[in-house]
């Protein structure tokens, strides 16, 4: 079990280190070096999660149809080679836009878009795939594994990002993101060999219209709720993602090494979190370890609002430390309550919906970033009140998932699952 859970992790860090490059690295050289709207950046690093719903699609396929046996590695590798041939075509893509802006538009849709496919096929798979492989008991352990190994090669590509770039030249910025998408390739594949058993049995075959895959998740009123307290929750936590970097280049004059070197900061206060929650599960439970980190989460949050006007850079890295810290208990536990509220037999389906709302969550965080960054700042004058402004707002959506977080129950869930009929019991009923 060890040596799968290791490969799962194998699998999700190699995801995460071709996500580095593009939403932090590149974000900043796209605002700060090449001058482009934070609103464009932000639809072009959020347009990948509007292809969000096709998880719930992929999930619920992959639950019923086999390919060569296997019920998740063929998307799981699709997936992540679709990433890693995003990533190292984006700097051009950039450069593209700065000399030719249509074409580079055209180039970036196609690039950030080609990305989010792959991130959107990979992920529903391999959490479906932990989510199969690992006890109810053993679940949390998988998810602590899984992100301390994805945090530990952020940390690493950061720092290895930061050192390739400097001096920065366009030159350099393109051969680094090869080198990263190479290394997350082998690492990958690494992790898919030998992972999931082979199927021999026929798997019976259904197919439903997309009202019913998502009337099954939806009719449960815990389900919904979870839902929506995930959206709320990771829009705050992952809506930072585009300005974060750029607003310590603007507030602080930090050269491109030290916006890069930010990530492994907030990476490496994530991965001590994760050794401390690993510690805490089975002594606290996860709705508790949640309200903590979304606490330490909306602390950090504030500090980095009032740094530009009340603490200075010395500020700044406490917000991004508490930050970084309730990140990791709060996603720790929120995925191990994500990988409870599931049920036998739809385990794709609600994996799907779970990662479906994960997406959308970047897309309006993002989105929220950039328009209101931009708004504010040309409004005011002044860029880095903009960026103050939506960190302020971020806050308060921290504040509103802890209050939700209150009414989630595992508990509830199950039992209402279990008054409900399933899915394939329905449409078989549908069927007679």
């Amino acid at each position: 079990m060890l040596r799968k859970r290791i490969q799962l992790g194998l699998i999700h860090a190699a995801v995460a280190m071709t996500l580095v490059p593009i939403n932090s690295t590149l974000n900043r050289v796209m605002i700060k070096e090449l001058a482009l709207s934070a609103t464009l950046v932000a639809i072009l690093a959020s347009l990948p999660y509007l292809l969000s719903p096709i998880q719930v699609a992929i999930g619920s396929f992959s639950d019923r149809h086999p390919v060569f046996g296997y019920r998740r590695s063929p998307y799981i590798l699709l997936g992540l080679i679709l990433c890693v041939i995003s990533v190292a075509l984006s700097p051009q893509v950039a450069f593209l836009m700065d000399t030719n802006f249509p074409l580079g538009l055209a180039s970036g849709l196609i690039a950030f878009g080609a990305w989010g496919m792959g991130f959107n096929l990979a992920s529903v798979s391999y959490f479906s795939l932990a989510t199969e492989v690992s006890g109810e008991g053993g679940r949390g352990r998988t998810v602590a594994i899984m992100f301390f190994m994805m945090i530990v090669s952020i940390i690493a590509t950061a720092i290895v990002l930061s050192r390739l770039l400097d001096p920065y030249s366009p030159q350099i910025l393109i051969q680094a993101f090869r080198v990263v998408s190479l290394v997350a390739l082998v690492i990958g594949l690494l992790g898919l060999f030998r992972l999931e058993e082979r199927f021999t049995r026929l798997v019976h075959s259904e197919e439903y219209s997309w009202g019913t895959l998502f009337r099954a998740v939806f009719e449960n009123r815990q389900a919904r709720l979870f839902f929506w307290y995930l959206i709320i929750l990771l829009a705050a936590i992952l809506g930072q993602d585009v300005l974060l970097e750029p607003f310590g280049a603007e507030a602080f004059e930090m050269s491109v090494r030290s916006t890069t070197r930010i990530t492994a900061i907030w990476g490496i206060c994530v991965l001590v979190s994760l050794l401390v929650s690993g510690f805490l599960e089975g002594r606290l439970e996860k709705k508790a370890v949640a309200r903590w980190g979304g606490i330490l989460a909306l602390i950090g949050f504030l500090l980095i609002v009032a740094s530009p006007v009340v603490s200075g850079l010395s500020g700044f890295y406490l917000g991004v430390i508490s930050l970084g810290v309730g990140t990791g208990l709060s996603t720790t536990s929120n995925l191990s309550l994500m990988l409870d509220m599931t049920t036998p037999g739809n385990v794709g389906l609600f994996i799907g919906a779970w990662g479906m709302a994960n997406a959308f969550s970047r897309l309006t965080g993002s989105l929220l970033s950039g328009v209101v960054r931009d708004a504010v700042a040309r409004f005011t004058g002044n860029p880095v009140a903009g960026y103050m402004t939506v960190f302020a707002i971020l806050s308060g959506f921290m504040l509103i998932s802890l209050i939700m977080l209150r009414f989630v129950s595992v508990t509830r869930f199950r039992q209402q699952a279990d008054e409900e009929l399933s899915l394939v019991e329905r449409a078989a009923m549908s069927a007679d």
